[in-house]
């Protein structure tokens, strides 16, 4: 029941296509016009190797043009349409959770212990096109009994487009299209990859600004730069201790990298980074008990020059192969913290206060700010509501 309800939303799909590349069909062509499939110990049908992918003079498709391959037989010869690209990208997945079996398409272990994938990361489009595809395709091997799974996916996340300067869709007839490989060979790849991240909320649509990969390049030199003398290529870090303030940050920022990249807020992550790169350069802090715990956090989107200042200072292997780094929970604690002050449930200012002050002393500093006593107008408190770190809403 639950494959015909897919196979509803389904859109009429032309499954063939006149190019050399793509999956050959597995049908034979006998000279009155029957067909009938390649002999099973035959498959896959394999592409010959060719020098010309055009099409043929007759508007063949390109495959028409070896003659010796389209040959099966003085009686049969083969189909030289191909199928779309949208075939093999239904059931990759499968694939790849076992790529050099050559008895299968896919062990049903392998297919267990893999599927089903937990996260599918694409654009708005495939939601009606790739993903359905992919769903029928795998509903229909679960069906014949060669999946253990019905579903090819656990999680679609969508991406926004990086639009063109003018704030449009990059397109070579807007003239607004930013070249990668231009950009990469002026800042580099890893400043690329990092202001990408950077620019704003993975799924969001993003304007390039062609000024804006400056910041990411400094943010980078300015790190190595804490590791690395950039003029003479001394060492420059150091084992000294951190000091408290700059401990402190350094594991708040772990919490929160470690944390948000599990939610694909990227740019958050580099943002947290360079507060941490920023407080370093404030304490003249160049230890390694900071830089080689930053080094790994920056491996996702800067893996170069992460390699290159774990390298250079110590760290053992490559440092994508490192294990993550770990946070104290307890120095992830504020000991001041900014809150809220409602009155009668509308907020009306805000104070600075230890995270475990008590009661008495929360009231005591709203009771200081101009906003919080003019909505009080001055009645006692009925009732106050407090959680300390969390909430103080008083009551008149």
């Amino acid at each position: 029941m639950k494959v015909n309800l897919l196979i509803l939303t389904l859109r009429d799909w032309l499954f063939s296509r006149q190019r050399y590349w793509g999956e050959p069909f597995p049908i034979l062509h006998a000279k009155d016009g029957s067909k009938k499939a390649v002999p099973y110990n035959e498959l896959p049908v394999v592409l010959p190797e060719v020098a010309n992918y055009e099409p043929s003079d007759s508007g063949e498709a390109p495959l028409a043009n070896n003659k010796e391959w389209v040959k099966y037989s003085d009686a049969y010869q083969r189909e030289t349409d191909t199928m779309p690209g949208a075939a093999g990208s239904s059931w990759y997945f499968f694939r790849y959770a076992d790529a050099h079996n050559d008895a299968e398409f896919c062990s049903k272990e392998k297919a267990k212990y893999w599927l089903p994938v937990d996260l599918y990361v694409g654009g708005a489009e495939h939601t009606v096109g790739h993903l359905l595809y992919s769903r029928f395709w795998t509903k229909v091997l679960f069906d014949a009994g060669l999946s253990p799974v019905d579903e090819p996916f656990q999680k679609l996340a969508h991406q926004g487009m990086i639009l063109g300067p003018d704030g449009e869709k990059m397109s070579k007839s807007r003239g607004n299209v930013i070249p990668a490989d231009t950009v990469a060979a002026e800042s580099g790849v890893d400043a690329l990859r990092c202001y990408v991240c950077f620019l704003g909320p993975m799924d969001k649509d993003k304007p390039w600004n062609v000024n804006g990969i400056d910041g990411v390049k400094r943010f980078l030199d300015r790190l190595s730069r804490l590791a690395v003398n950039d003029t003479t290529g001394e060492v420059v870090a150091t084992n000294a201790d951190l000091p408290p303030e700059v401990e402190k940050l350094l594991h708040k920022t772990i919490k929160k990298v470690s944390e948000d990249i599990e939610i694909l807020s990227f740019n958050t992550c580099i943002s947290q980074m360079m507060i941490l790169v920023n407080e370093l350069y404030k304490f003249d802090c160049r230890s390694k008990k900071a830089l080689l715990p930053l080094a790994q956090l920056l491996q996702p989107f800067a893996p170069h020059t992460a390699e290159e200042i774990w390298s250079h200072i110590g760290g053992e292997g490559l440092v994508v192969n490192a294990a993550w780094p770990t946070f104290n929970p307890e120095l992830c604690k504020d000991d001041v913290i900014t809150l809220g002050v409602q009155v009668n449930g509308k907020m009306r200012g805000t104070i600075e206060i230890a995270a475990a002050a008590a009661e008495a002393d929360a009231l005591a500093a709203a009771y200081q700010v101009a906003t919080v006593t003019s909505a009080m107008g001055g009645a006692q408190p009925k009732k106050v509501i407090y959680k300390a770190g969390k909430i103080l809403n008083i009551l008149c």
